[in-house]
């Protein structure tokens, strides 16, 4: 039995939900989003709450191990959408070293992290990138989407760990390790 995929999503206010068999599509505040579920999950929507359910079994404890956990993700999933119309999502970036800068040209993003040559990341359509004098702001209603373009502008330049240099989320901690002595 599904833990997470028992537990209803709430809809908030100004946001609408649309279910077509397995399309399921939430418009909101922030945008639009949809996504097509497996057909083994269905979607029922009463008042302000939709209930994810298996459609195979009658009971939950019958469920198959594949179907259970889809229903979980299926459930996230479509959490994930409401909260994205509605709130949206948002990553930081700190940038630790000397030298190390950021900058926005249009719709690219200017990296000079210490190679030879500035990189250049074109910003995906939906997502909206501020820089700060250390840190990257990276929101927009698709969580998928924010988080897939932190990590890989964090790919550049990931955190060593014997002096802290590179990038990393903003609230996690870095372990240094000692380097050796003679």
């Amino acid at each position: 039995m599904s833990r997470i995929g028992k537990i209803p999503v709430t809809i908030p206010t100004g946001v609408e939900v649309v279910i077509q068999g397995s399309d399921i599509s939430v418009k909101g505040p922030k945008g639009s989003l949809s996504r097509k579920i497996d057909p083994s999950i269905k979607v029922e929507k009463k008042e302000d709450l939709l209930s994810i359910l298996p459609t195979a079994a009658v009971k939950p404890s019958e469920v198959n191990k594949k179907t259970r956990a889809l229903w979980g993700l299926s459930r996230q999933l479509i959490n994930n959408m409401v909260k994205g119309v509605s709130e949206g999502f948002q990553k930081t970036l700190v940038i630790t070293g000397n030298g190390y800068k950021t900058s926005m040209l249009g719709k690219l993003l200017q990296l000079s992290l210490g190679y030879s040559h500035d990189i250049l990341m074109s910003v995906p359509e939906g997502l909206e990138v501020k820089c700060d004098k250390n840190e990257i702001q990276i929101s927009g209603k698709d969580k998928e989407l924010v988080g897939l373009f932190a990590a890989q502008v964090r790919s550049h330049r990931p955190t060593e760990p014997y002096k802290g240099k590179g990038l990393e989320y903003k609230g996690v901690v870095i372990i240094k390790k000692v380097s050796k002595k003679k």
